[in-house]
């Protein structure tokens, strides 16, 4: 199957906002297939680029949290099919480098230049009046037609609906991770989550999930606040103060036993906040990320206390885990109803409302707005 356009959602400024266009698509190379997108999570990250606090190579297509249907692979594809069903990896898993050998497919050689926007095989797929255009983590799953590398994209049970599966691609997976593996949750321990959107609550998801006796939600959005009881958190709190006095009268003033940092735009004070917040041996998780211009002095966090106490800061990145083994296993439990999907979609949206979808991010009114192809 040929398909030579695709309507995509391009930025050409930072800061800006997201332009919907009709732009010339490549067929697939040798290792890459094309994909009809069914869906795509509208996370974070992508508004990072349109704001500039993540600086990357213009023109682009955002999008890495998506899922779709293989139409056509290319002659040295293996181990997908037309018809298949995928979500995306937006690090790519190579399956050789030191880091996948060693089972940490997340930290995979292969996403050094996901910010450069190019495919893992070289070059652009997209291009619009001779002009190339990049793809966001070698992916751009804002797009309605989409090509791409074999090692970017998870083969999915084609029994789970594609709608919610595209969640996994990122938030879930990341969330999730970062309570589980990152905090290293334990049954009985007391965890904060400072952030409750897309990511944020699916560390709640986890923290729970792990056994945690008091998993402490901090968001100053009402519905987040009102939405978390439902995914695992025991007590919510409107800001950070309150959840680090609460975690300390649990705990004879010991503190939280782990601090996961989900925040939109993460500062260095928010850092401080959730280290001070933590008991001896405890960890805060940095998963959310910040501008690239913050500086490096963290408020609040002191050499003396951190050794004597044996604090760790510890960065997160997709969970902490290779993909092609977190993905499947999310979807299981989510298959056996043990894990939430569908209700962390607060919003679908067309393609064309995706600048829409970003304004409702940020006025705190949905958990995960979602791009639905067939709107």
């Amino acid at each position: 199957m040929r398909q030579d356009k695709t309507r995509a959602a391009v930025l050409r400024e930072q800061p800006g906002k997201w332009s919907v266009e009709e732009v010339d698509l490549d067929d697939p190379g040798p290792t890459e297939v094309l994909v009809e997108m069914v869906a795509s999570g509208l996370c974070h990250s992508d508004d990072h680029a349109t704001t500039g606090d993540m600086p990357t190579a213009l023109p682009i297509v955002g999008g890495h949290e998506g899922s779709g249907i293989v139409r056509s692979v290319g002659s040295q594809v293996h181990g997908l099919a037309e018809g298949d069903h995928v979500i995306t990896s937006f690090i790519p898993g190579c399956g050789v480098c030191k880091y996948c050998a060693r089972g940490q497919g997340n930290l995979c050689n292969s996403g050094a230049t996901i910010l450069e926007g190019t495919q893992p095989s070289g070059g652009m797929k997209m291009h619009k009046n001779g002009e190339d255009i990049r793809a966001m983590g070698a992916l751009g799953t804002f797009a309605t037609w989409q090509v791409y590398d074999q090692i970017s994209l998870v083969r999915i049970d084609p029994s789970i609906p594609l709608d919610v599966a595209c969640l996994v691609a990122c938030g879930v997976q990341t969330g999730y991770g970062s309570a589980v593996n990152g905090a290293d949750v334990r049954p009985g321990d007391v965890v904060i989550v400072m952030g409750c959107g897309g990511v944020g609550m699916n560390a709640v998801q986890g923290a729970a999930a792990a056994g945690a006796a008091h998993v402490i939600a901090v968001d100053p959005q009402p519905f987040k606040r009102e939405q978390a009881p439902s995914f695992g958190a025991t007590e919510v709190f409107a800001d950070i103060a309150e959840a680090d006095a609460f975690a300390k009268s649990i705990t004879n003033g010991q503190g939280a036993d782990s601090a996961v940092v989900t925040i939109g735009v993460v500062t260095n004070e928010h850092i401080g906040q959730a280290f001070d917040a933590i008991a001896k041996a405890g960890t805060v998780v940095v998963t959310g990320i910040s501008r690239v211009d913050e500086g490096g002095v963290i408020p609040g966090y002191n050499a003396f206390s951190a050794a004597m106490l044996q604090k760790r800061i510890q960065g997160a990145l997709y969970g902490m885990d290779a993909p092609r083994n977190a993905m499947p296993r999310l979807l299981e439990q989510y298959t056996a109803g043990k894990l939430k999907l569908d209700e962390l979609i607060t919003t679908r949206y067309s393609l064309d409302d995706i600048n829409t979808g970003y304004a409702d991010m940020h006025a705190g009114r949905n958990i995960r707005g979602v791009i639905d192809y067939s709107l």
